[in-house]
C-alpha cells in the first residue's frame, strides 16, 4: 500500500517538471487570457510546428517572457502581433493577417489548376480530331 500511494505522489508531481511556462500567472484574469491567447497563437520560430505554449525551445521563452512584458507594458495584442512579424515575418502567426500577398497565395492555386485543366481539354480534342480525321483518310484510299 506504502509502494502505491508513493507511486501516485511521484506521478501527480513529475507533472509538475515538465511544466513548460514557469511563469507567475498574472493577477488580473483578463491579462492572463489575453497572454494565452497570444502565446496560443504564437508559432515558435525554432519547432515551426508548435505554438510557444506548447514549446520548451529557448526562443519561446524568450518570446513568451517578452509578451508578458509587452502585455504587462500596456500593448495591445495588435501592437504585440506588429512587433512578432517586424521581427520574425508573417510565418510566426498562426493566423496570418490579410494581405495582397496572401490573396495571391490562396488564387494561384485553381488559376493553375484551371489553366491546367483547359490545356488537358484542349488536348484531348486535338487528339481525338486527329483520331477522326486518320478515320476518314484511310476510308477514302480503300
Amino acid at each position: 500500500m506504502y509502494r502505491i500511494i508513493l507511486s501516485f505522489i511521484f506521478i501527480i508531481s513529475s507533472s509538475f517538471v515538465f511544466a513548460i511556462d514557469s511563469e507567475i500567472a498574472f493577477d488580473d484574469p483578463y491579462l492572463q487570457k489575453r497572454y494565452e491567447k497570444i502565446i496560443s497563437e504564437t508559432r515558435c520560430v525554432t519547432c515551426q510546428n508548435q505554438n510557444i505554449k506548447d514549446s520548451n525551445a529557448i526562443v519561446a521563452s524568450d518570446l513568451r517572457r517578452e509578451i508578458r512584458r509587452m502585455l504587462r507594458e500596456g500593448f495591445d495584442n495588435e501592437e504585440i502581433n506588429e512587433f512578432l512579424v517586424a521581427r520574425y515575418g508573417d510565418f510566426v502567426l498562426y493566423r496570418p493577417r490579410y494581405s495582397g500577398k496572401m490573396l495571391l497565395l490562396w488564387i494561384v492555386p485553381f488559376f493553375l489548376f484551371a489553366l491546367g485543366s483547359i490545356a488537358v481539354i484542349r488536348v484531348l480534342r486535338h487528339r481525338e480530331k486527329l483520331m477522326i480525321d486518320e478515320l476518314t483518310d484511310d476510308s477514302e484510299y480503300k
